[in-house]
């Protein structure tokens, strides 16, 4: 989702308040200005109408001080709750979400359309921030046993160009965790290993969970 730069409402604040806020706050914006930071936001953590206000307000707040705020998205009770509704049931291999066909179209319906929107749309049509392959899962206690757990991912590398620009131009990236394979085939990817990865290849200097 592409998010304009919105005013944060502090006329309910002191002004002596405000001043120790700022006093603060400003080691903090002198060391990251200018930095990358990367911010995984879970589906469990979108649940509550007003954290999810105070998390919009904060990343928000982040950019216009001068610091370059990227988030990554899960969706895992979203996506529980669409899969109820269509009467099947989430199947989980050691906290690995086996995903077949029909789990991968309500996992990108659920992540790039009711989660969010714009971003995705523009990366896909891109050809792909994040490219990926099958993931081969080996079993935990058997590591000869392989697990299908279906249309899920393995990142194979990641184009940060998309999201460099998206910066540029003064927007705030919001990702969804779905890689592209070869052939064009869609993958579910864990948000926190797309987090991981992006922070690395953008060099961010911080990466928060």
């Amino acid at each position: 989702m592409n998010t304009p730069h919105q005013a944060v409402d502090v006329s309910q604040i002191a002004p002596r308040e405000k001043a120790e806020i700022l006093s603060q706050a400003l080691p903090y914006i002198r060391k990251f200005h200018g930095k990358t930071l990367v911010i995984k936001y879970g589906g469990n953590a979108m649940t509550d109408p007003s954290l999810q206000q105070d998390f919009a307000e904060d990343v928000v707040l982040l950019k216009l001080v001068g610091m370059n705020p990227i988030v990554v998205h899960g969706g895992g009770p979203q996506i529980d709750e669409a899969l109820t509704r269509l009467g099947k049931k989430g199947t989980f291999i050691q906290g690995m979400r086996v995903t077949d066909e029909e789990t991968m179209e309500v996992v990108e319906w659920v992540l790039a359309g009711q989660v969010q929107q714009d971003i995705v749309g523009l990366i896909r049509r891109d050809g792909g921030l994040i490219r990926a392959h099958k993931l081969k899962m080996a079993d935990k206690d058997d590591p000869k046993k392989m697990h299908d757990v279906g249309q899920v991912g393995e990142i194979t590398g990641i184009d940060p160009s998309v999201v460099k620009a998206l910066q540029d131009d003064q927007f705030i990236p919001v990702i969804s965790p779905i890689g592209f394979g070869e052939e064009g085939e869609s993958y579910n990817i864990n948000a926190d290993l797309v987090a991981s990865k992006l922070a690395t290849v953008l060099r961010a200097e911080k990466l928060m969970l």
